[in-house]
């Protein structure tokens, strides 16, 4: 069956996007090449949209409301979608991490899921009652391919201080995790620094986020919650993660003073 066979309207509002534009586009009996040409986009984009591998932006549907005279119907449901919240939004981001070019990230209370180690993971899902520990650590440890692939993606990683000294499964696997730090952080695409303590209140106390450049998109935004996150589209919305990210890294430590710090707390960890 093919892809866009499987997009249901009533699931969500990306649904209905990708559903009405194949289905206003067999109505006119246009081809995908035609309505590409009017889009501003390649015919392969056209069939993305369609099957929702990728979406499309405002700039895409504007002239296609013009031209099938829709009076904004795709530029109304897109602007809605934006807002919307969507349970699957984690799964989501994920399809724009493992494409991203470059990832910054900042976490205040736990080591970020594309830095742990099998043990640490296992302690963390079975903590959140994941119904298959294993499947769940086993696609938690695939996602970090992306630390090694080519052509490598740069990864920069803010970390509070609490992360790296919450004894998280006991001294063993912390310490073990911390190795785990210090070995990545001496990869050429992946930067780990640290924020320290001493610092007190600070913009990322407020949660963890994560930024995702992608192509075509630009900046793809990720801010986690209880019981789910919120995938940030919006260009403005995420230049705002980006923002943030830069006023927490201004107080960060340097890459070799946030080594030194992750040795010492290893030596703790008895």
């Amino acid at each position: 069956m093919p892809a866009a066979d499987r997009i249901n309207p009533d699931a969500s509002l990306w649904h209905w996007l990708a559903y009405d534009l194949r289905r206003y586009r067999l109505a006119r009996g246009e081809s995908a090449t035609k309505v590409a040409g009017i889009m501003g986009c390649s015919r392969a984009h056209v069939s993305n949209f369609e099957a929702m591998n990728r979406r499309p932006s405002e700039k895409n549907l504007k002239p296609l409301d013009g031209a099938w005279r829709t009076n904004g119907h795709f530029v109304r449901i897109f602007t809605f979608a934006r807002r919307d919240h969507n349970p699957n939004w984690y799964v989501e981001h994920l399809h724009y991490e493992a494409r991203a070019h470059t990832v910054r990230m900042f976490e205040g209370l736990t080591v970020p899921g594309l830095l742990q180690t099998e043990d640490y993971a296992r302690v963390a899902i079975s903590a959140e009652g994941d119904a298959d520990v294993d499947k769940a650590v086993a696609d938690r440890m695939a996602r970090q391919a992306i630390l090694t692939r080519n052509p490598p993606t740069r990864l920069s990683f803010l970390l509070d201080e609490c992360v790296i000294d919450r004894p998280v499964g006991g001294p063993a696997v912390m310490r073990a995790q911390l190795a785990r730090l210090l070995e990545l952080s001496h990869l050429p695409n992946v930067t780990i620094r640290i924020v320290p303590r001493n610092l007190g209140y600070h913009v990322g106390l407020s949660g963890a986020f994560e930024i995702m450049g992608c192509d075509p998109e630009g900046d793809v935004g990720y801010t986690e919650a209880c019981e789910g996150g919120r995938l940030v589209l919006d260009s403005v919305e995420a230049r705002r993660f980006v923002v943030r990210f830069e006023e927490i890294g201004a107080d960060a430590l340097s890459r070799p003073a946030s080594r030194d710090l992750i040795r010492r707390v290893m030596e703790t960890m008895e």
